[in-house]
């Protein structure tokens, strides 16, 4: 993987900077949050123009088809700028009918997600917050030529925007773990689905939805009946991955604020960059983002050529989930008082950041993900991996680590 950006690259970068810097004022994220839908409708028709909800998607359906680490960029660059855009969950959603839905299904929802004209989502959290398949209860019984759904999903994104949800459903009753799972295509408008508000520190669109004998037709299937599960680990891997890309964009312009902020604001008749204490914070805050932001499009860059990326996806959410919240703590406390007040822009970084290494999978469990790929050993299950068990006898075999193209390069 080269780590240096290439001429089209930069230019993505650039264009997409330049952009949300004259349209995406601060004014403009504060308003939205207290904005019923969350996002801006304007700001979203101009990135259809860009071209970005389609940069990833098939040529046949208006799309670019473009690597998935350049959506990375944007996303980078949204993140940066705390762009009010359901633009995260409209992608997640859409590559997966991309690259796991019918061509039927391909002609009929991503057209209008490349013009702009349909937002879309993904439902799987529910009251186990894991991302394991025994975490979904969620049940889908077939009657006549629809499936009818009924349960509650936590912390759909955006989803009084959207128009259409892919849900994660138990289309066979009493089954355990990954088997039985079914992803459904469902109009987020049907008949006995009710959404309430939940509160968050992001102060973004955040949802609890009800389903109630819901139903939804058999062509909204995406895949094989009960076979879902693969498919859905591609998408939440995708899913993560996005996510870390905007947590670092957002990061490293909190950590910019920090470090100009140490170098004009003076104590004891020099600035406060000049103490070695605050040098070290803001030390530390550079390589806790370089480094998050290497792994994060690493993962990207094995998902663009094909390789397995789980590893890699995990290794870039737990780094982020605690080098990106200290980062923002360290620039918090560069600022002071000042970094707390609800006037000053700097806490509209802390607290997305904060809410987005809360989501899409906790820094334990991506470790247990990671050990889980590294050693593979029988044993019991802790956050739906199995991590090993010191055999009793002295002369027992020994773990053994899995061949190196499990292993990150």
């Amino acid at each position: 993987m080269d780590v240096l950006l290439n001429d089209d690259e930069s230019l993505i970068v650039d264009s997409a900077r330049e952009f949300l810097a004259g349209e995406c004022p601060t004014t403009l994220v504060r308003a939205m949050e207290t904005d019923p839908l969350g996002y801006s409708r304007e700001l979203w028709g101009k990135v259809a123009e860009l071209g970005w909800q389609g940069m990833c998607l098939p040529e046949k359906v208006g799309g670019s088809n473009m690597p998935l680490v350049y959506l990375g960029l944007i996303l980078r660059e949204a993140g940066r700028a705390l762009a009010p855009l359901p633009l995260h969950s409209t992608a997640v959603a859409s590559l997966t009918i991309a690259r796991e839905g019918s061509a039927a299904q391909q002609e009929k929802y991503l057209p209008d997600v490349v013009a702009g004209k349909s937002i879309l989502t993904w439902a799987f959290t529910e009251r186990d917050p894991r991302f394991v398949p025994e975490a979904v209860q969620m049940s889908a019984r077939a009657q006549d030529d629809h499936f009818v759904l009924d349960g509650v999903k936590l912390f759909v994104d955006g989803f009084p925007a959207a128009d259409h949800c892919l849900v994660v459903a138990r289309t066979t009753p009493g089954s355990k773990g990954a088997q039985g799972l079914t992803l459904f295509i469902v109009d987020a408008r049907s008949k006995g689905i009710s959404q309430t508000p939940l509160i968050t520190l992001a102060k973004d669109q955040q949802s609890e939805v009800t389903f109630k004998a819901v139903r939804v037709p058999m062509a909204n299937v995406i895949g094989p009946v009960g076979e879902a599960w693969p498919s859905v680990e591609r998408m939440l891997d995708r899913g993560t991955a996005l996510l870390c890309a905007q947590m670092v964009g957002a990061t490293r312009k909190d950590i910019e604020m920090a470090i100009e902020y140490a170098k004009f604001r003076e104590a004891f008749g020099q600035p406060i960059g000049a103490f070695q204490s605050v040098q070290h914070m803001c030390a530390d805050m550079q390589i806790w983002v370089d480094g998050g932001e290497l792994l994060t499009f690493e993962a990207l860059w094995k998902m663009d050529q094909g390789l397995p990326a789980s590893v890699e996806v995990s290794q870039a959410k737990a780094f982020c989930n605690e080098k990106c919240e200290a980062a923002i703590r360290n620039s918090q406390n560069i600022h002071g008082g000042i970094g707390f007040m609800m006037e000053f822009d700097l806490q509209l970084w802390f607290r997305r950041v904060s809410a987005w290494t809360m989501r899409m999978g906790t820094a334990f469990e991506h470790r247990a993900r990671i050990a889980h790929a590294l050693i593979d050993i029988p044993g019991v299950v802790v956050l739906g991996c199995p991590v090993p068990v010191v055999p009793e006898d002295d002369a027992a075999p020994v773990a053994t680590a899995r061949p190196a193209a499990a292993v990150p390069a």
